[in-house]
């Protein structure tokens, strides 16, 4: 309470005592019992409910930076994680969140994206396909997905010079501009075959596009091409293509598996030719063999045979001639000139069967 108030209240109990002491009614102070702590409490309140309805402080959370400004001028260095205080009306702190990012261009509908966490703040966005016209002038559909990451040390910067729309100025504007420009230079029937070399030259140009602005204010961590939808038209007529060299495959296929049946008919033949003439050279080295071991057995024979020997041969076979006349006495012997055959014995039994042979004659 003010001195001055306290004073008041004093020389108007005073007055009070004095004109009541005909038994009129008594006034009191409320505030005469407080005393010199008064100035202090009321001030306390009043900071308390300052500080409740004009709220001068923010949280920083841990992803996140501030933004400080005062009156209307942003303060370059940004705020770490933590509570910040400001002063009202003068200076503002705006949190700003330098998490991944996801940012999707599809026509799929999904469910919600992000935890709407602070609102804009999210960190997840679904815009439509990127309609492209492909090198005839045919219109293709592209999803695709951008991972990116708002720089902590130039998000002051950033904001002062983007606004809270950076991202459709960096990285919508960039996105969409190089994909046109990538998918343009192609054909749609080229898409499919050509799909790892246009995200790759995709994810290049769109780094290289945000790089190349001035403080690079924007980390881009990854561009993901999902999805190229050609016209139905282009479909079937890629889906006929793709079927007919799927056939001329297997054509090519059966045919040099048709031909490695062949060439192992092939070799199985040739190795029985080769077991055949190996069986019939081996028979044919064997009578050979034999033939020219027969010959030189009869040379050797041929050599040892003399004059004197034949006679004696001669005279040992007659031996056996008279012993078997003796037993047959029938039997006739031809005797050979020049002793080559020495004699030729014909056994005739008995007279009549000689008759007999005489009459068949």
């Amino acid at each position: 309470m003010p001195a001055d108030m306290n004073d008041y209240f004093k020389k108007k109990k005073t007055g009070n005592n004095s004109n009541n002491s005909g038994g009129g009614n008594n006034f009191e102070n409320p505030f005469s019992n407080i005393g010199k702590g008064a100035p202090w409490i009321v001030a306390i309140i009043a900071i308390g409910l300052a500080m409740f309805i004009l709220k001068p402080f923010t949280i920083i959370n841990s992803g996140e930076v501030g933004i400080k400004i005062n009156t209307g001028k942003f303060e370059q260095k940004p705020l770490e994680a933590g509570l910040h205080f400001f002063i009202p009306v003068l200076q503002k702190i705006i949190p700003v969140n330098t998490r991944i990012r996801l940012i999707t261009y599809s026509n799929v509908s999904t469910g919600a994206l992000g935890d709407n966490y602070r609102g804009f703040e999210g960190g997840l966005r679904r815009n439509p396909a990127i309609t492209v016209l492909d090198k005839r002038g045919l219109t293709v559909n592209i999803d695709i997905a951008v991972q990116y990451r708002l720089r902590a040390a130039t998000a002051p910067a950033t904001i002062e010079k983007w606004g809270s729309s950076w991202e459709e100025k960096i990285i919508n504007s960039k996105v969409r501009e190089v994909v046109r420009d990538v998918v343009g230079q192609y054909t749609a029937e080229q898409l499919p075959e050509m799909r790892n070399e246009i995200a790759k030259a995709i994810q290049a140009k769109v780094r290289a596009s945000v790089d190349a602005l001035e403080g690079q204010p924007v980390a881009l961590e990854s561009v993901e091409l999902r999805t190229i939808n050609l016209p139905p038209k282009i479909k079937e007529q890629i889906e006929k293509v793709q079927i007919a060299k799927q056939d001329v495959t297997i054509a090519i296929q059966e045919k040099a598996k048709a031909v490695q049946q062949a060439l192992k008919a092939a070799e199985v033949a040739k190795g029985e030719a080769e077991k055949s003439r190996i069986e019939a050279q081996g028979l044919a080295d064997k009578i050979r063999i034999e033939a020219e071991e027969q010959a030189k057995a009869n040379m050797l024979i041929s050599r040892s045979l003399t004059s004197e020997l034949l006679q004696l041969e001669q005279i040992k076979v007659q031996g056996k001639f008279n012993e078997a006349l003796r037993v047959n006495k029938d039997a006739q012997i031809f005797l050979t000139p020049g002793g080559a055959v020495p004699n030729i014995w014909v056994d005739a039994k008995g007279k009549q069967q000689q008759r007999l042979m005489g009459e068949q004659q």
